[in-house]
């Protein structure tokens, strides 16, 4: 049996009313008051992705013994160093050992799913016991969709054979290049194209694509499945891929 055998997260004190940023932007879109529900998560002047890595972490390993651990991949799209591992940091602040397998994982918003997927690839494969940690504080342009929705947050997960809370099924990919948002280098904020083209051209054909694929593979059908996670920004959008798998 391989899956996650250890989980914990951390989400930053500070908080953005919604309603605070739509009344501030309300001159250059009135639109985003139907956002302006709740709060989102801000990351404190002195945290940043390494940080709360390095939080979340520390819930995750609570009460284990940190020494049988073989590797730790770290999983972001905004890590402070460019050119300097992340992972290596991370790794040091929570006192693993001097001889584990660091892996920084990074320019994609898939980046934190490939690497629990790799992870748990090492697991079955070698009986490595690897920490997976993902985190991210994004920036956002000022009156944008983006900047109500985005919040900062960590996640971590140990994976291993022993002890086992949530069994590895199976697992399906497909690799399509499609252009829904994109960051150049030296860029600030991901430019994001029409949310029309997003939804129907990539969410809606994509995702069935690959649920289809996983449930072909696992002999799964869609109404065997209790409870369906799917990260998507888009309103109603979760509830139409659902339905049209079953």
């Amino acid at each position: 049996m391989i899956g996650i055998t250890s989980y914990g997260g951390y989400i930053p004190r500070l908080r953005l009313s919604r309603d605070s940023i739509a009344k501030a932007n309300a001159w250059v879109d009135p639109g985003l008051v139907g956002y302006a529900r709740g709060e989102r998560a801000v990351c404190e002047v002195d945290e940043d992705s390494v940080t709360m890595a390095v939080e979340a972490a520390r819930d995750c390993l609570a009460g284990m013994d940190r020494t049988s651990l073989d590797a730790l991949y770290f999983s972001s799209t905004t890590m402070p160093f460019a050119d300097r591992q992340n992972s290596s940091i991370v790794a040091e602040a929570l006192n693993l050992p001097e001889e584990i397998v660091t892996l920084d994982i990074s320019h994609s918003q898939r980046a934190g799913t490939s690497g629990l997927l790799a992870g748990l690839n090492a697991t079955g494969n070698t009986g490595r016991r690897t920490l997976v940690v993902a985190a991210d504080c994004r920036n956002a342009k000022a009156a944008s969709v983006q900047e109500m929705l985005f919040g900062d947050g960590a996640a971590a997960m140990a994976l291993g054979t022993e002890g086992v809370l949530a069994e590895l099924s199976g697992f399906h990919c497909i690799n399509r290049d499609f252009i829904d948002h994109f960051r150049g280098d030296g860029s600030k904020f991901d430019y994001y194209f029409e949310e029309r083209w997003i939804r129907d051209e990539g969410y809606a054909k994509m995702v069935p694509d690959a649920i289809r694929g996983l449930f072909e593979k696992t002999g799964v059908s869609g109404a065997d499945i209790t409870h369906f996670i799917m990260p998507c920004i888009i309103r109603r959008l979760r509830e139409g891929v659902a339905k049209g798998v079953g």
